[in-house]
C-alpha cells in the first residue's frame, strides 16, 4: 500500500490531465525531478500511480516520495518517447534506469576522407565518418580492425593519402601483400573504394556478401592464371573465417537480426542483448539493473531505444523475449527505432521454430550473467571497502556476523548467526541459539539474549567466539538495533552495530544505526552482499527452527492421535505456527493443511477435546 499523505492531492491533479500523449515529470518536496515517464493518454496513466494498490516495490517507492508533477503534451507517442529519452539524459532522475554513457564503449570509425581508414574510439562525432558497434570490449573491436584490415589490405601506417602517394619507399607490409600498397601509386581511388565497400559489409555483418565476393575474384584470378592473386585472396578468405570461428553459430546463415532478452532476480535484474549477423553471434551486451527498476514496461520501452539510440546501429529485424513485456506491445519501439533507422524495422516476438529458441538463448545468458554478477558481489574485496565508506567504519570489516530470530508463534523460539570473513560465507562459524529467557514471542527479549550470550562466550574464550567482529547486522529495525547497541555500551565494547530493514515486500531496501537509515543502491554490489547475507541468516535460522521442531515432534503429543505421524504433525504446526492455534481450528480449516482429510480433521478435533 503506497503511503503518501498527498495521495489525494496527487489524484485530483491528475483528474484533470488530458487523454493525449505526453511526458509527465515526478517532483519531490524539493521540487527535483525524481522521475520522467511517458505515455499515450497521460491522463490514465499518471491517475494509475495514485491509486492505493500495489504497483511494485520500485514504483510504490517511487509514488511514496512524489509531492507533485509536472507534464509536456506531444502530437505523438514517438514524439512522447523521444522527448522522455531526451529529458532522462538531461535530468538524470533518481528513479529512472541509468544508461551508461556511450564513451565506456568502443566503436570503429571508418572515416571519410579521400582514402577512408578504421580508427577505433570511445566517442561519436557528427561528420567524421561512418561508426560501426559499439563493442561490448575493446579486445574486440582490436581484434575486427587487425583482422579486416588485413583482409583487405587498408594501410595501418601514418601516411596521409593522397598527399603522401609515391614520396617515399613501399613499407615492409607493402612489399608481402599485407597492404594494398596505396603509396605506390598503382591502385586508384576506385579500386580502393571497392576495397572500402567490402570493408563495410564485414563491419555490417554480411559475411556471406563478403565471402562471396572473395570467393568470385578467388576463382576469376585462377582462371586467369594469376595464382598469386588467387592465393592472397584464399588467404582473406581464410583469415575472413578464422575471425568468426570462435563465434558461436546459432541460426541460419542468413539470420541477421538482434535478440533481446531478460532475467529478473530479488537481488538483480539483467537485459541481454545478442548481435547475430551470418547466423552467427557477432557480439554480445548485457546491462546490469536495480532488483526492482522495471515494474513496468513504460520505463523498459524507453531504456531499449536509448541503448539503440546510443549504438546507431539498428537491423532489419529484433527479437524480444515474452518475457520482456507483459503485453508483447511494440509498436511505440517499432515506430521509433523505423524512425531512427530511416527504414522500416521488423520487432517481433517469435513463438517457436529457431527465432524462438534465440530468444530462451539470450535469456539463458542473462540469467547466467545475473548468477556471475551476485556471485562476484559475495567475493569481492572491493564490496567490503564500499560498506566501510557507507557506514563511515573506521577500519575495513573483515569478520561480519548476522542475526536472526525465527519462531512458529510462541514454540520453538530460534536465533541464527551467520559469519562472513573477508566477504565469504564461512559456514563453519555459523551458530545457532535456542532462546531460554522468554517463552513468549518476544523478538526484542530474544535478540537481547542471543547478544548477551555472544559477548558472555567472546569473555569466556569459548570455541568460535574467541574474537569479536568488526561489525555486526541484525535482521531488524531501529528498535532492535538501538537496544542492541545499548547493550554494547554497557557491557563496554565498541562494535558498529546496524539493522537490515525490510520494505514491505520483505526485500532489503536500507541500514539503519537505530536513529536514521543508509540507502541503499539496488544496482551495485554492495545491494547484492547485503540482500544474500539477509538471506542466507534467514535461511539458516528458520532451517534450523524447522530442525528444532521436527525432533520436538518426535515425543510430541500430535503423533498421539490416529493417522497423524511426525510428517503431518509438523505441516500443522507450520501451518498454524503454534499448537494453542492448532488446538482451536474447525475441521475446514484443518483439511486446509495437506494431507488431512475430513476423518484425521475430526481426529485431532476428538484427541483435543479429550485431553483439555
Amino acid at each position: 500500500m503506497i503511503k503518501n499523505k498527498h495521495l489525494d492531492r496527487l489524484r485530483q491533479k491528475a483528474s484533470l490531465l488530458p487523454k493525449r500523449p505526453g511526458v509527465y515529470l515526478m517532483k519531490d518536496a524539493d521540487g527535483q525531478v525524481i522521475y520522467v515517464g511517458k505515455s499515450k493518454t497521460l491522463k490514465n496513466r499518471v491517475s494509475q500511480y495514485f491509486q492505493s494498490t500495489f504497483h511494485g516495490a520500485k514504483t510504490d517507492r517511487m509514488v511514496s516520495n512524489v509531492f507533485d508533477f509536472d507534464y509536456i503534451l506531444c502530437d505523438t507517442e514517438i514524439e512522447a518517447l523521444a522527448l522522455e529519452n531526451s529529458k532522462i539524459k538531461q535530468l538524470e532522475p533518481r528513479y529512472n534506469i541509468k544508461l551508461k554513457d556511450d564513451k565506456s564503449y568502443p566503436y570503429i570509425l571508418l572515416t571519410n576522407e579521400e582514402y577512408p581508414t578504421l580508427v577505433i574510439t570511445r566517442s561519436r562525432v557528427k561528420g567524421k565518418g561512418v561508426y560501426f558497434g559499439p563493442y561490448s570490449s575493446g579486445q574486440t573491436a582490436r581484434q575486427i580492425v587487425k583482422t579486416v584490415g588485413r583482409i583487405y589490405g587498408i594501410p595501418s601506417c601514418k601516411k596521409v593519402f593522397p598527399r603522401d602517394i609515391g614520396k617515399s619507399r613501399p613499407c615492409l607490409n607493402s612489399q608481402i601483400g599485407r597492404c594494398c600498397g596505396v603509396c605506390t601509386g598503382r591502385l586508384s581511388s576506385n579500386e580502393y573504394k571497392a576495397l572500402i565497400d567490402g570493408v563495410q559489409s564485414v563491419l555490417k555483418g554480411d559475411i556471406s556478401e563478403a565471402k562471396k565476393m572473395l570467393n568470385e575474384k578467388m576463382l576469376s584470378a585462377s582462371e586467369s592464371l594469376a595464382f598469386e592473386a588467387a592465393a592472397k585472396y584464399r588467404d582473406r578468405i581464410s583469415a575472413l573465417e578464422a575471425l568468426y570461428k570462435t563465434q558461436k553459430v546459432v541460426a541460419s546463415s542468413d539470420v541477421n537480426c538482434d535478440v533481446i532478452g531478460i532475467h529478473r532476480s530479488d537481488a538483480v535484474s539483467i537485459i541481454a542483448f545478442f548481435f547475430i549477423r551470418g547466423g552467427i553471434i557477432f557480439d554480445t551486451q548485457s546491462y546490469s539493473i536495480g532488483a526492482y527498476a522495471l515494474d513496468g514496461d513504460e520505463e523498459l520501452e524507453s531504456f531499449i531505444c536509448g541503448i539503440y539510440e546510443q549504438r546507431g546501429q539498428i537491423p532489419k529485424e529484433i527479437l524480444i523475449s515474452d518475457q520482456l513485456f507483459s503485453d508483447n506491445d511494440s509498436n511505440s519501439i517499432k515506430e521509433y527505432l523505423s524512425s531512427l533507422r530511416g527504414s522500416n524495422v521488423n520487432v517481433v516476438y517469435p513463438m517457436r521454430g529457431e527465432k524462438a529458441q534465440l530468444c530462451r538463448l539470450v535469456c539463458d545468458n542473462a540469467k547466467q550473467k545475473a548468477l556471475q554478477f551476485e556471485s562476484e558481489a559475495m567475493k569481492s574485496d572491493r564490496v567490503l571497502v564500499s560498506l566501510a565508506k557507507a557506514l563511515a567504519l573506521e577500519i575495513i570489516p573483515e569478520r561480519i556476523e548476522a542475526y536472526d530470530i525465527s519462531n512458529y508463534g510462541n514454540d520453538n523460539i530460534t536465533a541464527g548467526m551467520i559469519v562472513s570473513e573477508n566477504a565469504s560465507l564461512k559456514k563453519s562459524a555459523y551458530r545457532i541459539f535456542n532462546i531460554k529467557s522468554t517463552d513468549i514471542q518476544d523478538d526484542y527479549a530474544s535478540m537481547h539474549e542471543v547478544l548477551s550470550r555472544r559477548l558472555d562466550s567472546y569473555e569466556a574464550k569459548s570455541s568460535g567466539f574467541e574474537k569479536l567482529p568488526d561489525l555486526i547486522l541484525l535482521d531488524g529495525g531501529s528498535t532492535h538495533t538501538r537496544i542492541i547497541r545499548r547493550l554494547f555500551e554497557e557491557r563496554g565494547y565498541n562494535v558498529p552495530i546496524f539493522g537490515m530493514v525490510k520494505d514491505d515486500y520483505h526485500k532489503t531496501r536500507a541500514l539503519t544505526n537505530g536513529y536514521e537509515e543508509i540507502s541503499l543502491s539496488r544496482t551495485d554490489e554492495l545491494f547484492i552482499f547485503l540482500y544474500k547475507l539477509q538471506e542466507e541468516v534467514h535461511r539458516f535460522t528458520i532451517g534450523k527452527m524447522k530442525q528444532a521442531k521436527r525432533k520436538s515432534l518426535k515425543t510430541s503429543s500430535l503423533t498421539a492421535i490416529n493417522g497423524v505421524g511426525e510428517k503431518k504433525a509438523l505441516a500443522l504446526l507450520e501451518h498454524f505456527e503454534s499448537l494453542d492455534a492448532l488446538k482451536k481450528a474447525t475441521a475446514e480449516q484443518l483439511e486446509e493443511v495437506k494431507g488431512i482429510n475430513r476423518k484425521i480433521a475430526e481426529s485431532i478435533i476428538s484427541y483435543f477435546s479429550e485431553n483439555k
